[in-house]
């Protein structure tokens, strides 16, 4: 028998296949067209979510400047745009509040290569493992909680500093009604309402450029009059060799290790197997968020495009991407639906469409940072919330609750529940772990032994054997429940035949349960016949210490040789107590 032999997964698949089938001045034209597209859609929406983590707006840029061009050379998916995602929100926003934006860097990295590993480990695949109502489940309470984390921007509540609990934001959040600005309300109404109007349009003006161009226009003119609206440069301010300013610096991301950025405190951290043991929690809840978002994200490319991603590339590239992005100040990166679809949309060919988009940004830093700074913050705010809404996938999420088998339904409150009530990590566990108790029980249900006449197998068994025909998965999960009825037979019968040519599959408790069952029979002096055993399943029991044993243990291939034996059988045991008798 030959063993499989591991095939090493080649990081910048993607970018090698496209060039191998041909890379022209024409669809150069087209990455480069396309990257200026998902560029200037992509410099709002990284500031945006960068906030909504709890760090400074910069620090988003700066994802899609080095994280996507990264990824993009490094990853399995042509089409893949990367950066911060609204996804991550949920998870980065409890570890920037308990140990500061380096904790957060110092995640990233160890995320990266937990990624890394799971992409050469090859575990690429086990994404379709994951069912469909826990994905929906966290992803829309993902959507609840993005939402309403901007509520304070967006109502303009000073002074409420929000955590991890969702319960405790929203009394802090109600407690701060009275002190809703007008202002910033309508600046965020202005936003949003150009956001939801633009698109049906048809312009090929990205509806988040212009919708912030609206609610900076409008806090410009509030202004004008005396009113005050918070902005990126109200918000947040910077210091580099001895210059500072407001809002973003105006500089390309340099070079800093992680652990060198400030802690919760506001110093540096200090790395010891304290943090890291703290932070292993979240980092692995981030590679799981980051290879289910990439290759969910990579598999809607493929169904739009007709082409196939490399999903273990892919992990390999995120996890690169994730490695070096915190060494240049940025935050978390995966891939991101609406950019990739956007990307896909705009003529993409290959990944050089995703560096242009991060030559894009990089170009917005250097050269908009000013420009960037008058950005309200209920604009931002008024982005986010249409990000949360597409997100949440109420559309499907409603059609689910309708539609979907009871299971998959409470599958899907509980993981909305519990993304909403506690947080991602815990929703996705429970989830997962249910939807497996639930397919169990499923897979259970189909297991069953029933007792055969002569007459229904054609073959005529004398009457001191029973027939018995077990089908469905021999399993964990239902070997105990087919092998009872075997255990309740007559007196009268001499010989057990088990016709098991439709059990599927057989586990160690199954083997457990048939060797028990054969011990309990032998006692009686019941002999046992396997009929239809597939030699792999023969050759598990075989090893597990089942073997044939004349007149008491017998394995064949058919029916018809299993009468044949049963008669021997008899015949011998007849003979023997005649034999006894005189």
């Amino acid at each position: 028998m030959s063993r499989s032999r591991y095939v090493f997964p080649v990081p910048g698949s993607a970018l090698i296949s496209a060039w191998r089938e041909g890379y022209t001045l024409g669809k150069l034209k087209r990455d480069i067209m396309a990257g200026l597209t998902i560029g200037v859609v992509a410099v709002p929406l990284s500031m945006a979510l960068a906030i909504a983590t709890g760090v400074p707006p910069q620090h988003g840029l700066y994802t899609a400047i080095v994280a996507g061009a990264v990824i993009a050379l490094t990853g399995g998916s042509r089409f893949n745009i990367s950066g911060p995602t609204a996804a991550f929100v949920v998870i980065l926003f409890p570890i920037v509040a308990s140990h500061g934006l380096g904790g957060l860097l110092i995640a990233t990295l160890m995320a990266g290569a937990i990624l890394v590993a799971l992409g050469l480990s090859r575990l690429g695949s086990l994404i379709q493992y994951v069912p469909y109502p826990v994905i929906l489940g966290f992803t829309a309470g993902i959507g609840v909680v993005i939402a309403l984390l901007q509520l304070p921007d967006f109502l303009g509540l000073s002074g409420v500093e929000l955590g991890d609990s969702t319960l405790h934001n929203l009394m802090l959040i109600g407690q701060a009604l009275p002190r809703l600005s007008p202002a910033e309300i309508s600046v965020g109404l202005i936003t949003l309402a150009t956001l939801i109007i633009w698109p049906r349009l048809n312009t090929p003006i990205p509806a988040p450029l212009v919708g912030l161009a609206m609610g900076t226009l409008t806090a410009a003119l509030l202004m004008m009059t005396g009113v005050e609206v918070d902005t990126i440069a109200s918000r947040f301010s910077w210091e580099f060799e001895g210059q500072t300013g407001g809002g973003i610096p105006p500089f390309a991301p340099g070079f800093t290790a992680p652990w060198h950025f400030p802690g919760a405190d506001g110093t540096p951290l200090e790395i010891n197997f304290t943090l890291i043991q703290s932070l292993l929690g979240p980092a692995l809840a981030i590679a799981l968020l980051a290879a289910i978002e990439s290759l969910l994200c990579a598999t809607v490319a493929d169904g739009l495009t007709r082409t196939r991603h490399d999903p273990n590339a892919e992990l390999i590239g995120q996890g690169l991407g994730n490695m070096v992005v915190p060494f240049f100040g940025g935050i978390t990166a995966t891939a991101a639906l609406a950019r990739t679809a956007t990307n896909i949309k705009s003529g993409a060919c290959s990944p050089v469409a995703a560096v242009v988009h991060s030559l894009v940004v990089l170009l917005a830093v250097v050269a908009l940072a000013g420009v960037l700074g008058y950005v309200p913050m209920a604009a931002l705010a008024a982005l986010l919330f249409i990000i949360a809404w597409n997100m949440s996938e109420a559309r499907h999420f409603v059609h689910t609750l309708k539609s979907a088998p009871a299971s998959d339904v409470t599958v899907l409150v509980i993981c909305f529940a519990l993304t909403v009530i506690f947080d991602m990590v815990i929703a996705v566990a429970v989830g997962i772990g249910l939807a497996a108790a639930l397919f169990i029980r499923r897979m259970a249900q189909l297991t069953h032994t029933q007792r055969l006449a002569a007459p229904d197998v054609g073959e005529n068994f004398p009457p001191e054997v029973a027939l018995y025909k077990i089908s469905g998965p021999l399993f964990f999960g239902a070997a105990e429940k087919a092998i009872a009825t075997l255990r309740v037979i007559d007196h009268s019968i001499r010989i057990v035949v088990l016709d098991m040519r439709d059990v599927s599959s057989l586990d160690t408790t199954g083997m457990v349960a048939l060797d028990s069952l054969r011990q309990e029979l032998g006692e009686q002096d019941v002999g046992v016949i396997f009929v239809g055993l597939p030699p792999r399943m023969a050759l598990k029991i075989k090893r597990a210490g089942i073997k044939r044993e004349a007149g008491k243990l017998a394995v064949v291939s058919n029916l018809a040789h299993a009468e044949h034996m049963a008669r021997r059988w008899l015949g011998w045991r007849n003979s023997s107590e005649v034999t006894a008798g005189n």
